[in-house]
């Protein structure tokens, strides 16, 4: 995969392929080597020739997920799918993967490391049992290459189903914390405040919506909060990031086995747009703050970029 077309380039190939054409040509639609993409993925797919666009599909029959009683079936919302269309000299692939807790970041490092991108993970059910996570893919480059990206991730949903999937715990009490902050302000190279055992560290951005600067306090800020001890902690927390910002601080929160939780906006119109990404880990507090300064530098290294 062609890893210099991340988000923006695809969002320009497609803008100037479509910009004056209403859908691909034949020629494009026919050049989609279906069986191929099927064989990689180890997954049927269907073709839809007016958008020249190429779907498989995973229902999750395995799955017992119940809804406020209902149970669900895989045409309710349950089923995985990749589509593969091509844009110009390159094919594109959109995805949603039907997840359980347990295999969200398992499947995610899978996408991650195989060259997709993780562009959302959130729920679209309220009331499941159990809980069901939807995490959505895309990626550019050559058909062979995402077709392979994809019948990995597929693979990878396969090997963690049936609760082999990973599921941080610890046995930890805010009120009986005993780490140490200055190891954390070491790490992270940022003061935070220590109140009723959590260390808290906040960062803020800013970003104008209704043409006001809205910062820190109004919601856009990175933070992380720990509490334990300096050999077994917790941090959760949520990182305010530009969609340029996104795979590389997903690669670095996963290279340090930090779990993913959410992807999501919290916000309309605003600009630059952020994205916020929610997470939790579980370790020592040098290992943890460690990973997130690892992340925290790939929105530096962002940060540098735009003022050369």
């Amino acid at each position: 995969m062609n890893k210099a077309l991340g988000t923006f380039g695809l969002a320009f190939v497609l803008s100037a392929t479509f910009g004056g054409v209403a859908m691909a040509t034949p020629a494009s639609r026919a050049s989609l080597d279906t069986g191929r993409i099927e064989e990689l993925t180890g997954a049927k797919g269907k073709l839809d020739e007016k958008e020249g666009a190429f779907k498989v599909s995973v229902p999750r029959g395995d799955l017992d997920v119940h809804v406020a009683g209902v149970r669900m079936t895989p045409p309710m919302g349950l089923t995985s799918w990749a589509s593969f269309k091509h844009v110009g000299q390159h094919t594109v692939v959109m995805g949603d993967m039907v997840l359980l807790e347990d295999q969200v970041n398992p499947v995610m490092s899978a996408a991650l490391d195989n060259g997709l991108d993780v562009t959302a993970l959130h729920n679209h059910f309220f009331w499941d049992t159990p809980k069901v996570m939807f995490m959505h893919i895309g990626g550019m480059g050559t058909e062979e290459k995402l077709a392979e990206a994809v019948g990995k991730v597929f693979t990878k949903i396969r090997e963690t189903s049936d609760g082999k999937g990973e599921a941080p715990q610890a046995d930890i009490d805010p009120a009986k914390s005993s780490l140490d902050p200055a190891k954390i302000e070491a790490a992270l190279h940022r003061k935070g405040d220590l109140k009723e055992g959590v260390y808290k560290v906040v960062i803020g951005r800013t970003a104008r919506m209704h043409g006001v600067a809205m910062g820190t306090t109004m919601g856009v800020n990175t933070w992380a909060a720990f509490a334990g001890s300096d050999e077994q902690a917790v941090v959760d927390g949520d990182f305010a990031i530009l969609e340029s910002e996104l795979q590389p601080v997903l690669k670095a929160l996963r290279g340090a086995g930090i779990n993913i939780v959410a992807i999501h906006q919290h916000m309309t119109g605003e600009s630059p747009r952020i994205m916020f990404l929610h997470y939790w880990g579980v370790g020592s507090t040098q290992a943890l703050a460690e990973g997130l300064r690892a992340a925290l530098d790939k929105t530096e290294e962002s940060k540098r970029r735009s003022v050369q």
